[in-house]
Parts: structure tokens; C-alpha cells; sequence
């Protein structure tokens, strides 16, 4: 498997709304994301505005993101298509994130379900449970070293 991180492009948005209406956990369909106001020109303003954005490629493809909102400090996207999940691929799009947040913030945060698959991740690459959220969420921080 040939896989590459790299920051994201403009012509990746397409591909990033495929791998996030694409995933099983945390699964939300277009309509629910643009809801949130998360529209492609949304996304492209971010891309346009700084490194916030990685994509995970294999074989030249995207099977996975992250995302991170620098101003807040905050990891606010990490996902991998299920037929791509355990490839170690999601730990290093976190890492791609957490990097850039770690240049401007000592603590960064995320907020996520704490009975999913993806809190024991993030769990195991040293992130701390810090508050018990509404409907079963929690957010979790992490320190610079």
C-alpha cells in the first residue's frame, strides 16, 4: 500500500464530502452537514485560509481527512473510509493536526462520542477525557510536550 499525507487542496473538496458522508461511525449525510454549515465553499474558505486540511492518499486516492480549526485550537475532523480503517492512516492524519495546532496552542481539544471507536483512538495517542458533554459526548484535551 502506497500511502501519502499531504495538505488539501481545493479540487480534494469533493473528495472530502465523499469520505465523510462515506464513513459508518459518526456517519451524516450532506444535508445534515450543510445543516451545520458545512458546505464546500465553506470548506474552501478554510483551505484558502491556512493549513487546516490534510488528506490521506493511497495510490493516489483519498481514503481519508483531518481537519483543525487553528483559531480554537480545536482537531474538529479526523475520518477514514471503513474499507481503509486500520492502516494506521487516521493516526497520522491526527498527527498532521496536532502538529499544527501545537505550533500556535499549548492545549488542544476535540469534542467526540465516549463510546466510540474513535475516543479509544484518540485515548491511546494521549488524548485526556476532560468534561462529560451532553447526549454522551466528551471532550478531551491534549498538552504539548
Amino acid at each position: 500500500m502506497e500511502a501519502l499525507i499531504r495538505l488539501a487542496r481545493l479540487d480534494d473538496i469533493a473528495a472530502i464530502f465523499a469520505i465523510r458522508t462515506g464513513v459508518v461511525e459518526n456517519h451524516l449525510s450532506m444535508a445534515e452537514l450543510e445543516q451545520m454549515g458545512i458546505t464546500p465553499a465553506a470548506i474552501a474558505e478554510a483551505i484558502e485560509a491556512g493549513p487546516c486540511a490534510w488528506v490521506a492518499e493511497v495510490s493516489g486516492v483519498p481514503v481519508g481527512f483531518s481537519m483543525v480549526d487553528d483559531e480554537e485550537a480545536c482537531l474538529f475532523a479526523a475520518f477514514v473510509l471503513p474499507e481503509y480503517e486500520g492502516q494506521g492512516l487516521g493516526r497520522c492524519l491526527i498527527a498532521a493536526a496536532e502538529q499544527q495546532l501545537f505550533q500556535r496552542h499549548a492545549r488542544i481539544w476535540l469534542e467526540t462520542a465516549a463510546d466510540s471507536r474513535a475516543c479509544a483512538v484518540y485515548r491511546r495517542l494521549g488524548w485526556q477525557v476532560v468534561e462529560q458533554l451532553a447526549q454522551g459526548d466528551v471532550r478531551l484535551e491534549k498538552v504539548r510536550c
